[in-house]
């Protein structure tokens, strides 16, 4: 497994931008200090040279850019909004794909520094504990795009998820449905988790409608997965009269499915979407859908991080951005 920056400023106890100070040789370390974080660097047989090359003051007007999945349409979208941004106040952009894996994430954080980026955005599914800190210790500013965390020190751009969720559910329940299911990806992600099935439960809950758990699907967020969805509430023999599916692409599956199956959407099951990318314009029929301005949020995150880098006056580090439903044709 490779060391990171991270890990030597944690063994050590300090931050991050000490152990940089340490290891581009900066006389603006305590000689006790110093001593601590040689010695982990050792025992760590952590190699700095790459950070070290980044350890210089002067700017390179690069910005680093995080990505859990490059080829995800809502990051696709997200990141055009990032680097039209950027192009805009003349940064160029570095983009990493870390596979939502928090060992990846903390070595390409490690690595953006080594490339002396001045600022990082960063897009992550399920923000740990670990990335968290490594967020907080970074020498240079750090913006999350479209990901929750609680830390409002840390800078960020999202929506309301909860409550665009529950304004979905909410849909489904004025117009008389009682068997409503929910289909998601991975309930450890913090948006689908917390706030999507948090705000369903509540939802339901509020109409005095009984949660039954078998209409609770979490799948690996995949159009092949959503497949199996429909067939598992068959199977269980709880069909959905509607259906909040957690991202387009897992209603394109779930859709596909449902007509499959000799069935009609709207017209025997409705469904609705939560992103909005150009998938839902795209199926047939397109897709009622929680509209995430996805191109807006990779924009103001850019926008912000340059704010930041400026050193201009930033009244609300934790930006929310408005969000609406667009009605069409997969619900009556």
């Amino acid at each position: 497994m490779t060391v990171t920056i991270y890990d030597v400023a944690r063994e050590a106890n300090v931050s991050m931008a000490t152990v940089s100070r340490v290891v581009n040789g900066n006389q603006n370390v305590k000689p006790a200090t110093r001593k601590k974080v040689l010695e982990v660097i050792e025992r760590l047989e952590y190699r700095p040279n790459a950070v070290a090359r980044g350890l210089a003051s002067k700017k390179t007007t690069s910005v680093g850019v995080i990505i859990p999945d490059i080829s995800n349409n809502l990051y696709a979208e997200l990141t055009r909004g990032i680097e039209d941004i950027a192009t805009m106040y003349r940064y160029n952009i570095i983009l990493s794909n870390s596979d939502q894996n928090e060992a990846k994430e903390l070595e390409l954080l490690d690595t953006m520094l080594g490339k002396q980026v001045d600022g990082i955005v960063m897009m992550s599914d399920h923000v740990t504990d670990k990335i968290a800190s490594a967020i907080r210790q970074s020498p240079v500013p750090v913006v999350l795009a479209g990901s929750i965390i609680n830390d409002s020190s840390i800078p960020s751009v999202n929506i309301d998820y909860f409550q665009a969720a529950m304004d979905a559910i909410q849909l489904f329940i004025n117009k008389g449905h009682k068997e409503i299911a929910f289909v998601s990806g991975p309930l450890e992600y913090t948006i689908n988790g917390e706030h999507k099935l948090g705000a369903y439960k509540q939802a339901l809950q509020q109409a005095n409608i009984e949660i039954n758990e078998q209409l609770i699907d979490a799948t690996d967020g995949t159009y092949d997965e959503a497949l199996l969805s429909w067939e598992s509430f068959v199977q269980k023999a709880h069909v959905p009269t509607a259906i909040f599916a957690g991202s387009d692409e897992i209603a394109l599956g779930i859709i596909h499915a449902i007509q499959d199956a000799g069935k009609r959407v709207p017209e025997d099951v409705e469904v609705i979407s939560f992103e909005n990318s150009k998938l839902a314009r795209m199926i047939r029929p397109k897709l009622t859908s929680v509209a995430l301005p996805l191109y807006d949020i990779g924009a103001v995150s850019m926008r912000l991080l340059t704010k930041l880098l400026n050193k201009e006056e930033v009244p609300d580090k934790n930006v929310i951005l408005p969000y609406r439903i667009e009605t069409r044709k997969s619900t009556k």
